[in-house]
């Protein structure tokens, strides 16, 4: 690795850990979770790409397991929509999920979403629609934070976050499989990438949440 690509690395890290809470911050917003019990919890999407999970999707994945094991969670949403490669997020992370052992009467998908803000929104509208009240943010510890912001001051709306504990997740890291799946379920024929539907300009606006469609999950039935 020459000079320049270290440098880049050593830069991409820091930016990393300033933009994420501590693990002290993570145990202590999961210690007070654990004393309640969540009618759901929201598990944002990762691009499923190589016909393989990713790091971070299995991480999340377990994590949202690990929770619903553990009675914090009795039902669990996977959100993501299509957006860079040709899978929903949210139905691939389902598919994965209830291959680890959660039934699938307790598994949600929303599949609208392209953005972090927009897996939080639509996520939450949705589940207030089908009548979940105690409702929580379950994902690693950057982009619990980067929703915090947005939770708080946009949304305004009571939701908890619970980021992952490495040293919990390492408890099962033994237990960790990689299952396998029939991915075509959650291929979409009508996949066109965000690259080259949206600009750059206005990928950037959905990232700060400024695309959400606020009609999203008004008046669906079910």
């Amino acid at each position: 690795m020459n000079q320049y690509k270290k440098i880049l690395l050593l830069s991409s890290v820091l930016i990393l850990e300033a933009c994420s809470f501590t693990q002290k911050k993570s145990q202590k917003l999961f210690s007070t979770a654990q004393h309640n019990t969540y009618d759901v919890i929201v598990v944002p999407g990762v691009p499923f790409e190589n016909n393989n999970w990713s790091r971070t999707m299995k991480a999340r994945v377990y994590w949202s397991k690990y929770l619903y094991d553990k009675g914090i969670a009795k039902n669990v949403m996977y959100t993501g929509s299509a957006v860079y490669s040709s899978y929903f997020e949210a139905e691939i992370m389902a598919l994965y999920a209830q291959a680890l052992g959660i039934p699938k009467e307790n598994i949600f998908t929303e599949t609208k979403a392209e953005h972090s803000t927009e897996n939080i929104y639509y996520s939450y509208k949705k589940a207030t629609k089908l009548g979940f009240e105690r409702i929580a943010l379950a994902t690693d510890p950057f982009q619990s934070k980067m929703l915090k912001s947005f939770i708080n001051k946009k949304m305004k709306a009571p939701i908890d976050i619970i980021p992952m504990v490495y040293d919990s997740l390492r408890t099962i890291e033994p237990m960790m499989i990689d299952p396998q799946i029939n991915a075509y379920l959650a291929y979409d024929s009508n996949f066109v990438s965000i690259v080259e539907r949206e600009s750059f300009c206005k990928r950037l606006k959905g990232t700060r949440g400024l695309n959400i469609d606020t009609t999203a999950y008004r008046l669906i039935a079910y």
